[in-house]
C-alpha cells in the first residue's frame, strides 16, 4: 500500500463540510468516492482539519492508503476529471509510511475575510462577511494581542464541544486592511491547532470591539473567564478559509 498526500482546494458553499455525514455532500465523501474505482475497493481519506459547512480551503491536506498503480500526476488529473469544479486537487505526492495529514501536523493557518463597506461585490459575497457599519481596525488589532500565546481558549470553543484540553497556542494574529467593497479586511491567524468554531468565535468577538460595542480590554476578560457565553457571536462560515497546514 502507498501512503499518498493529497493537497486540495475547495469552495465550501455547497457542502456540509469536510467530514462525511449521514446527509448532505461532504468533501471527504467526494474524494473517497472518486478514489474508490481507481483503488479497486472502498477507501478512507483522512483530512488535516474538519472544516465546517460553508468553510473554504486553499490548501487542505489529506492522506490515504492507496493500492492503485497510477502515478501521482496521473492520479491528480484523474481526480480533477471526476470531481466537481468547486473542488480541485492541487497535487498528489508519495509520503512516508508514518505521515498522517492530521496527526503529523504541527500548525494550521486560517484567514477570515470581512468586507467593511456599504455594499459587497457580488464576486465576494460568498467569500466574506459583509459588515456595513464602520469598524475600528486599530481597536480590533489592540484587542487581538492578548489572544497570542498559549492559553485556555474554552471561551471561544464551539457550543457543546467536549475535548480533552481547550489549551491552544496562537502564534500570530495579523490584520490586513481592505478598504472597499471589493477589497476585504483579512484576519490571518496561525497556531498549533484550533478548537471547533474557535476562529469564527474570535472574529465575532473582535467585531464587537470594532463596532464600538465593547472596549478592547473586554477581550482579555472573555479569554480569562473560560465562559463561551461571555464571548461574541460566531462569525458566518463563508468568510473563513483554511489557508495551509504546517508539518
Amino acid at each position: 500500500m502507498r501512503n499518498l498526500k493529497i493537497t486540495l482546494q475547495y469552495d465550501g458553499t455547497n457542502y456540509v463540510g469536510w467530514q462525511r455525514q449521514g446527509a448532505g455532500v461532504s468533501i471527504q465523501g467526494l474524494l473517497e468516492d472518486a478514489l474508490a474505482p481507481m483503488n479497486g475497493e472502498p477507501i478512507t481519506v483522512h483530512g488535516a482539519g474538519r472544516t465546517d459547512a460553508g468553510v473554504h480551503a486553499l490548501a487542505q491536506v489529506a492522506t490515504v492508503s492507496f493500492a492503485g498503480s497510477l502515478e501521482c500526476l496521473t492520479l491528480a488529473r484523474a481526480l480533477n476529471a471526476v470531481l466537481p469544479a468547486d473542488v480541485r486537487v492541487l497535487s498528489v505526492e508519495e509520503a512516508r509510511p508514518e505521515f498522517h495529514a492530521r496527526f503529523s501536523a504541527i500548525g494550521k493557518v486560517y484567514e477570515y475575510r470581512i468586507v467593511n463597506a456599504p455594499f459587497v461585490s457580488p464576486f465576494l459575497s460568498r467569500y466574506a462577511w459583509h459588515i456595513a457599519q464602520p469598524l475600528d481596525l486599530e481597536a480590533m488589532k489592540h484587542a487581538s494581542r492578548p489572544l497570542v500565546g498559549e492559553h485556555d481558549f474554552a471561551a471561544f470553543r464551539g457550543a457543546g464541544l467536549v475535548v480533552r484540553s481547550t489549551n491552544r497556542a496562537v502564534r500570530r494574529i495579523v490584520w490586513t486592511d481592505g478598504g472597499g467593497y471589493d477589497r476585504p479586511l483579512v484576519m490571518r491567524i496561525e497556531g498549533d491547532g484550533f478548537l471547533r468554531h474557535m476562529v469564527r468565535n474570535i472574529v465575532g468577538t473582535l467585531v464587537e470591539v470594532g463596532t464600538g460595542r465593547w472596549p478592547p480590554s473586554q477581550v482579555e476578560s472573555v479569554l480569562s473567564s473560560l465562559d463561551r457565553s461571555r464571548a461574541g457571536p460566531t462569525a458566518p462560515a463563508h468568510g473563513l478559509f483554511l489557508v495551509g497546514v504546517d508539518y
